[in-house]
C-alpha cells in the first residue's frame, strides 16, 4: 500500500529496481529501454561506473558540508570546471538544488543588478513550479492553476511557434520580434525591464527550438536597452541538443546561464552562472541554501563532466540524434498521425494529431502505453499531452536507437495500424 500523495501522477506503471546505462529493470526482472532519462537527468545513463565510484568515494569522506558554512573541494573544482565551459565573460557560479531554485536565484540577481522589476518571458516556456518560477511558466495551466495571484512584473511575449500558428518559421519569427517591440511600448518599457528569460529549445511545451534570427533579435534588444538575457538551459543544456549549450546553435551571448537536470547524472544539483561583475551587483546573502552544492552531488557532477568529455557525449548526442530523427521521419511517412517532429540532438518531440492538426492526446497516450508494453519508456508533453518525446541518455548507442524505434514501430502498428 502506498502513502504517496494522490496528486503525484506517474507516466508509467513500472516499479523499478535498478538501472544500467539506457536500461531500467523492474522488480520482476523485465527490462525497459529508458528514453525518458528521468526527464533528461541521467545524461550519462543509469549508474555510470565513473559517477557511481565518485559518489561512493565522496560519501566516505563527507556527505553534507553546508556551503555557506564551510567550503569543500568538489564544489570548488566544479565551479572552476563549469566556468571553463561557460560562454564569453561568464566566470562566476552559484549552486542550488533544483531548476526552479536556480531560476529564482537568477530572477533575484536580475532585479538586484538592474534595479528594475519586470521580466519578459516567452509563450510556452517552462521554468519551474515554485511561485516565482511558476509565474514565469506558460507551457500549461497545470503549473499555475489554483494558487493565484501569481508574481507581479511578468510579461509574456510570443515565441516563434510556426507549427502552432500555421506559418513559416520566417513569418513566426517576424511576428514574435514585432510583438516584443510592441510590448516595450505598451506593457513593459525597457527602462522597467530587468531581464528576458528563455529556453533556447522549449521543453514542456513541445520541444520547439528557437532560431538564430529570433535569438539574435533578443540579444540585440537586450544589449540596446541594458536588459539581461537569461538562457534557461535546464533541460536543453549540457550536450542534450548536440552542442554543450543549446544557445550555441544560435550564436548568442547570454548574460546568465541556468543549468540543472543533466548536471550531476541524477543527483540533485543546479547552478546559475554569470560574470563576476554581474554577480557582484546582487545583494550579499541573497544566494545560498541548506543543501546547495552538496558534496556528493558535486562529486557526481565532476564525474559527469569527465564522462561527457572522455566519451565524447556531445558529439554522440548530435550523431545519434540525427540517426533517431531520420528513423522517426521514416515512420512519419507511413503514419499520418505523426504530424511533425521537432527538436535538436537527443531532444525530439513527435506531434500526434489528426489530418486537421487537432491534437490527439488520446492517441499519444495509447502509443506510450503500447510502447511500455514493448519495453520502451517514453514521456509525453504539450498543452494536451499530444507530444511523444524522445529523450534517451547521451550515452545511447546506435543499436539502442534502432531497438527503440523498432519497439515504437510495433506500438504504432498496434494502435494506429
Amino acid at each position: 500500500m502506498s502513502h504517496l500523495s494522490p496528486l503525484l501522477k506517474q507516466a508509467s506503471k513500472v516499479l523499478v529496481e535498478r538501472g544500467e546505462g539506457s536500461w531500467l529493470f523492474d522488480v520482476d526482472g523485465k527490462r525497459y529501454l529508458d528514453f525518458t532519462s528521468g526527464i533528461g537527468v541521467t545524461s550519462t545513463g543509469h549508474c555510470h561506473p565513473t559517477v557511481v565510484a565518485a559518489a561512493r568515494e565522496q560519501v566516505g569522506k563527507i556527505v553534507h558540508a553546508q556551503y555557506t558554512t564551510v567550503a569543500h573541494q568538489p564544489m570548488l573544482d566544479l565551479s572552476d570546471q563549469l566556468a571553463e565551459r561557460m560562454p564569453g565573460p561568464i566566470d562566476s557560479v552559484a549552486f542550488a538544488n533544483s531548476g526552479s531554485e536556480a531560476v529564482e536565484t537568477a530572477l533575484r540577481l536580475a532585479r538586484h543588478a538592474t534595479g528594475r522589476a519586470n521580466i519578459i518571458v516567452f509563450d510556452g516556456g517552462f521554468h519551474g513550479r515554485t511561485m516565482a518560477a511558476a509565474s514565469l511558466t506558460t507551457s500549461g495551466t497545470k503549473v499555475r492553476t489554483g494558487f493565484h495571484p501569481m508574481m507581479a512584473g511578468v510579461v509574456v511575449s510570443p515565441f516563434p511557434h510556426g507549427y502552432r500558428y500555421g506559418w513559416t518559421e520566417e513569418e513566426a519569427t517576424e511576428f514574435a520580434l514585432r510583438e516584443l517591440d510592441h510590448i516595450f511600448k505598451t506593457q513593459s518599457a525597457p527602462s522597467d525591464t530587468a531581464a528576458m528569460i528563455i529556453e533556447p529549445v522549449q521543453g514542456e511545451f513541445g520541444y520547439y527550438p528557437a532560431n538564430k534570427t529570433f535569438m539574435q533579435g533578443l540579444a540585440e534588444r537586450c544589449k540596446q536597452h541594458g536588459i539581461l538575457l537569461i538562457c534557461d538551459e535546464i533541460q536543453a543544456g549540457y550536450g542534450r541538443t548536440g552542442k554543450f549549450w543549446a544557445h550555441e546553435h544560435f550564436a548568442v551571448q547570454p548574460d546568465v546561464v541556468i543549468t540543472a537536470k543533466g548536471l550531476a547524472s541524477g543527483f540533485p544539483l543546479s547552478a546559475i552562472a554569470a560574470s563576476a561583475e554581474l554577480m557582484a551587483k546582487g545583494m550579499p546573502g541573497s544566494q545560498g541554501g541548506t543543501y546547495g552544492a552538496n558534496a556528493v552531488a558535486c562529486a557526481a557532477a565532476l564525474a559527469t563532466l569527465e564522462v561527457v568529455e572522455e566519451q565524447h557525449l556531445v558529439a554522440n548526442a548530435a550523431q545519434q540524434g540525427e540517426r533517431l530523427l531520420n528513423q522517426l521521419s521514416e515512420l512519419q511517412q507511413r503514419y499520418s498521425c505523426i504530424d511533425t517532429i521537432r527538436g535538436k540532438g537527443l531532444m525530439l518531440g513527435m506531434e500526434i494529431a489528426d489530418d486537421y492538426r487537432t491534437p490527439r492526446a488520446d492517441l499519444a497516450a495509447q502509443l506510450s502505453e503500447a510502447a511500455e508494453a514493448h519495453g520502451l519508456l517514453l514521456l509525453r508533453c504539450g498543452t494536451d499531452g499530444q507530444i511523444v518525446r524522445w529523450l534517451p541518455p547521451l550515452t545511447v548507442s546506435e543499436s539502442e536507437i534502432d531497438d527503440a524505434v523498432s519497439r515504437f514501430a510495433n506500438a504504432l502498428q498496434e494502435v494506429a495500424g
